[in-house]
């Protein structure tokens, strides 16, 4: 392999990584967590989750979070400048899973539903329509984060096995 094919298996093997870890973030939350906060009073369900939005926002998430992302927009130029090496169309497919099922929903579906909840006195009578419209369209985007997250870190692991036939 060459010096770019070398640092691109690497970069490529360490974001398989962290997809898989974003995946299993947003599968807890799919899974359980919204479940819970949606079975409890909505006054403290809606408190519990103004206080994980805040607490989210800190250096080990973002640093994944963002981290990822930049990762998977450095392995798309990758790909598309090395199409002829093995692998490069699932390192693209799974980097364009990541990107856009992963930070453009965030930031396009998910953030807005969080600074909608954060604007809601959780104690308010009039909280828990808006309440129960959060848990269910925020859910059903965080499926969406799910999922694309997991097949990303698939396409990578194939896209990294498929590169092993450099050698």
């Amino acid at each position: 392999m060459a010096f770019l094919d070398d640092l691109a298996f690497i970069l490529a093997f360490l974001t398989a990584i962290a997809c898989g870890l974003m995946g299993g973030l947003f599968f807890a939350f799919s899974n359980f967590v919204m479940q819970a906060l949606g079975r409890i009073h909505p006054e403290a369900g809606i408190a519990a989750m103004q206080s994980i939005n805040q607490v989210v926002l800190n250096r080990a998430f973002l640093c994944l979070f963002m981290g990822t992302t930049a990762a998977c927009v450095l392995l798309v130029l990758y790909a598309l400048s090395n199409w002829e090496v093995p692998g490069t169309f699932f390192l693209l497919l799974g980097s364009l899973l990541y990107l856009a099922g992963n930070f453009v929903v965030t930031l396009a579906c998910n953030v807005p539903r969080n600074n909608a909840l954060a604007r809601l006195d959780a104690g308010s009578p009039d909280a828990v329509a808006p309440w129960r419209e959060y848990v269910e369209t925020w859910s059903r985007w965080n499926h969406v984060r799910t999922a694309t997250a997991l097949a990303a870190s698939a396409m990578l692991i194939v896209g990294l096995c498929l590169m092993l036939t450099l050698d």
